[in-house]
């Protein structure tokens, strides 16, 4: 125990924070990293891009925003209906023996 009367973490727990400290700094070099590249490649050409590009690029944007506020919207009105659960097999009533017919025919 130590002096605030706690258990001192184990090893184990200490090597797990120290791993997901380690991937979070890997993924953020990596973001850096796509960072400094893609602005590298923006700046790096003298192109530029024709007006009709700009309304392809909006309409892309637009399109893509579209189909996933529908789907969304689908996924949302199918859990409120109950499409979303699961299949359930009614039984037919199993008929009496006596049910009034005499023998096969």
């Amino acid at each position: 125990m130590n002096v605030t009367g706690e258990q001192p973490a184990s090893p184990k727990a200490k090597d797990s924070k120290l791993a997901r400290w380690l991937v979070i700094a890997v993924l953020c070099a990596m973001l850096v990293a796509a960072c400094v590249l893609g602005y590298l490649g923006w700046t790096s050409t003298d192109t530029s891009v024709p007006a009709s590009g700009y309304v392809a690029l909006v309409l892309g944007v637009v399109f893509s925003l579209v189909v996933g506020v529908g789907l969304m919207a689908l996924v949302f009105y199918s859990s409120r209906k109950g499409y979303d659960e699961p299949v359930v097999l009614i039984r037919e009533p199993e008929s009496d023996a006596d049910d009034g017919q005499s023998g096969p025919r």
